[in-house]
């Protein structure tokens, strides 16, 4: 079955967005045409958009309402997060020796590890942020800081210290509340 032009155009443009916003409406334009006055200028801004796959997803995605909620319901429990922190820094490092290439595999492992364990929490609504440090312990001394601009009210951070005989490590745990 073959399809005309005039069908094959149709289809096209019914896959194609189109739209206009115009400062007078065709009943009005037409109004003023008719009587003679018509106006110098008139501004429209025309769109024509194929469809793309954006779009698709666009249409699946859910749209949440808002909570109107000033704070977090629960607040970040640092303490557990600390015990999370000395328990995998402990198990990970415990016996290794300082070694470049390995600290700086192990930093990454630690902090996506830390990351997942502190997400089982499942605590709503905040950014986690994880950020381990880890270097040779050599009678030298360091000083490592980090600025944040967030709300005392909701945001805080949990932190560990850990050393053995040839390495030291710092693990950061920042959480951000979402409002």
């Amino acid at each position: 079955m073959m399809m005309s032009d005039n069908a094959k155009d149709r289809a096209a443009r019914s896959w194609k967005k189109r739209g206009s916003v115009s400062s007078l409406s065709n009943h009005e334009f037409r109004r003023k045409e008719l009587h003679g006055h018509i106006k110098d200028s008139m501004s429209t801004v025309s769109y024509m958009d194929e469809p793309s796959q954006r779009d698709d997803i666009s249409r699946l995605t859910v749209r949440m309402e808002n909570t109107y909620q000033l704070g977090p319901p629960k607040h970040f429990p640092v303490v557990t997060v600390n015990h999370i922190l000395k328990d995998v820094l402990t198990s990970y490092l415990q016996v290794e020796e300082y070694e470049p290439e390995l600290c700086r595999q192990m930093t990454k492992t630690i902090s996506e590890v830390i990351k997942a364990q502190v997400k089982d929490l499942m605590i709503p609504r905040y950014k986690l942020i994880v950020i381990v440090h880890i270097g040779q312990l050599n009678r030298q001394s360091i000083i490592i800081g980090s600025r944040c601009l967030w709300d005392p009210n909701s945001d805080t951070f949990s932190s560990y210290a850990f050393r053995n005989s040839s390495l030291f490590a710092l693990a950061n745990v920042y959480a951000v509340y979402l409002e």
